[in-house]
């Protein structure tokens, strides 16, 4: 394979810099269907091997590769614009990577089916920036496997444990490591907090293309999980891991820009609330609430998911009072009971997302719903100014508001009858539906505690 000039000198600047950090072991890191990291170690002494051809494995080890066990080799070649020094293990470096088979790029890789996506959306003029809001709890597991919220000092008990002074300096060293090695790596670390759950943190780091923000998400929950078994705690990014808390977010704070400017296109004054939004966000926005239920299969992709993502009461779900995630498919203002929150002038917010989300397939199928918006140019109607979760069902009904699905199943079904979401995972769309159909299929046929409980002497 022949390497460009530009490719080698950024190589022999490369190699320089990671001989100035001592490093010595390289991580090609890339993600399954499920959005899982996963990593080849390579010694540095080996790094032009896997920036020219990558690092090979066996794809169909991994769920929704597109490969069965005599395929050709895949490899997992580095993208050499994500060195990465690992700020736990400064020995270690890693590169997030892009899949290929026989030299050629891998339709069935996440990380290139967003860019293939990107390079469309590129081509039409526009960037998408996306922030991400990602939370996560700590938790520890007894003898027995029964999960408990890590809470070394007995203080973290309340019922609204929002920003708690106590609760945060429970685990303090943790959240300073972290939010310390995402200022070392540049990402522009801006805030972190005790979030609604007991045991539940946020730390956020600045925006940026969806990319770039996909690959820090993935390898975001990787550092939690290298900093949490360092106080004895599991970092965990499962959307609802306790009944009665509330479940983790993956919310997504986004908006166009112009691809040759930087500006932000959804800014604007055509909005008839004065939100500051352009009709470029408006149409936007129309896309989103048109293909919501199909994107949610996507952005919500597990059985569990739906836990968090139940519509009824405000109380249902957590001990706080309220589940701070909207059912409900709209928009509105600076609203938090809205689907789409309008965070500012050309500020979208999306609540729904989960953090159990593969970011490169969500982002894919997001840009697909909004461009399918601006496209048809779809009216996404008034904004919704009310407290959603003061509303019945029949009021939202009346309202003409409808809510997201609210199983697995549901979503898969509304997926499957979406063109627009289909396509936007390319060859993916069927190797995605059958995984979570077959999660389906085997969450469905368990027997829970809670059934054994309801029945077992009912008749």
């Amino acid at each position: 394979m022949t390497t460009s000039k530009s490719t080698k000198n950024n190589k022999e600047s490369l190699k320089q810099r990671m001989q100035e950090d001592g490093v010595e072991l390289i991580l090609t890191q890339f993600v399954d269907i499920h959005g899982s990291a996963k990593v080849k170690m390579v010694p540095v002494e080996h790094f032009d091997d896997v920036a020219d051809d990558g690092a090979g494995f066996a794809g169909g080890s991994l769920d929704g590769m597109g490969q069965g066990p005599n395929a050709h080799d895949m490899a997992a070649k580095i993208d050499l614009n994500t060195y990465t020094p690992l700020p736990w293990r400064r020995s270690t470096a890693r590169f997030a990577a892009d899949l290929f088979v026989d030299g050629e790029p891998h339709p069935y890789c996440p990380r290139q089916n967003l860019k293939r996506i990107l390079k469309n959306l590129n081509q039409q003029g526009y960037v998408f920036n996306v922030g991400i809001e990602p939370e996560h709890f700590l938790v520890t597991k007894t003898a027995e496997g029964e999960l408990q919220v890590f809470d070394p000092n007995s203080i973290d008990t309340l019922d609204k444990p929002c920003y708690d002074f106590k609760g945060i300096s429970n685990v303090f060293d943790y959240l300073s490591d972290l939010m310390q090695a995402v200022r070392s790596l540049g990402w522009d670390a801006y805030q972190a907090d005790h979030e609604d759950a007991n045991g539940q943190y946020e730390l956020n780091f600045h925006y940026d293309d969806c990319l770039i923000t996909a690959d820090r998400y993935t390898f975001f929950k990787m550092m939690t999980s290298q900093y949490a078994q360092k106080y004895g705690a599991i970092a965990t990014h499962m959307a609802k891991p306790f009944a009665d808390r509330t479940g983790n977010g993956g919310h997504i704070h986004f908006h166009l820009a112009d691809a040759k400017t930087g500006v932000n296109v959804f800014e604007g004054n055509d909005d008839s609330a004065g939100l500051g939004l352009s009709k470029i966000a408006l149409y936007f926005i129309g896309g989103i609430l048109k293909h919501a239920k199909a994107l949610c299969a996507v952005t919500s992709p597990t059985v569990n998911c739906y836990k968090r993502l139940q519509a009824g009461t405000a109380v249902s779900g957590s001990r706080s009072g309220f589940t701070w995630t909207p059912a409900f498919i709209s928009y509105g203002d600076n609203n938090r009971t809205q689907m789409i929150r309008t965070a500012g002038p050309g500020h979208l917010e999306d609540r729904t997302v989960s953090s159990g989300c593969n970011p490169y397939l969500a982002f894919a199928a997001y840009i697909a719903a909004g461009m399918d918006g601006i496209k048809n140019k779809i009216d996404p109607g008034k904004p919704n100014l009310t407290n959603m979760y003061e509303l019945t069902p029949a009021q939202t009904k009346k309202l003409g508001i409808e809510i997201l699905p609210q199983s697995l199943y549901e979503a898969l079904c509304e997926l499957d009858n979406d063109k627009v979401i289909k396509e936007s995972l390319g060859p993916i769309y069927d190797e995605f539906y059958d995984v979570k159909k077959k999660e389906w299929s085997q969450y469905h046929s368990q027997v829970s505690n809670w059934e054994i409980d309801k029945y077992l002497t009912l008749f």
